[in-house]
């Protein structure tokens, strides 16, 4: 899965470390660890963390809880020259988003195979029937964004084995 985009930088590493923080934000909040940061002209001008459960809005992913306050930030919808930093490849939903808001680019960490909309599942940055083009570039920060999104993974497995050995089994009941 080849990238339109440029190398990742050392500040592309810097923001994506900013978006990790934002990660650990969601799952401080017990949401899947997922953080996005929006910059412009080398300013972070708005900031995300996955948030569907606390929120009970499907659509609260980081990624779009990022747009929506850059947008607001800038007072457009659309956000030409934007970077997004996102700590896993976007679903289809945000990829959509990214494109209707003209983002520059979208920079993601870890690819995610059951759902990535840049090329793990379908690639729609790569559609040529689409109208905007949005330069992607991956595997930024990845070992680090993997390793808390297992480890997050492995502490829920954990805890839901926990919790079925503790509850005790029910009576049996006696023949009455």
């Amino acid at each position: 899965m080849p990238d339109s985009g440029p190398a990742p930088s050392q500040a592309d590493e810097a923001f994506m470390a900013l978006a990790l923080a934002q990660a650990q934000l969601a799952w401080d909040r017990g949401e899947v660890p997922v953080g996005a940061v929006v910059v412009k002209d080398g300013e972070v001008i708005a900031t995300g963390f996955n948030g569907p459960i606390g929120a009970h809005d499907p659509t609260a992913h980081a990624e779009i809880v990022a747009l929506r306050a850059a947008a607001d930030k800038l007072g457009n919808y659309r956000l030409p020259g934007c970077t997004l930093y996102v700590t896993l490849e976007p679903c289809v939903m945000c990829s959509g988003a990214m494109m209707h808001a003209r983002l520059a680019r979208v920079v993601y960490a870890a690819r995610d195979p059951k759902t990535g909309a840049c090329g793990s599942v379908v690639d729609l940055f790569g559609e040529d029937r689409l109208n905007h083009h949005t330069d992607v570039v991956s595997g930024v920060l990845a070992d680090q964004s993997s390793a808390l999104l297992k480890a997050f993974f492995a502490e829920r497995r954990a805890a839901s084995r926990t919790l079925r050995t503790a509850v005790p089994a029910a009576p049996q009941s006696q023949g009455e």
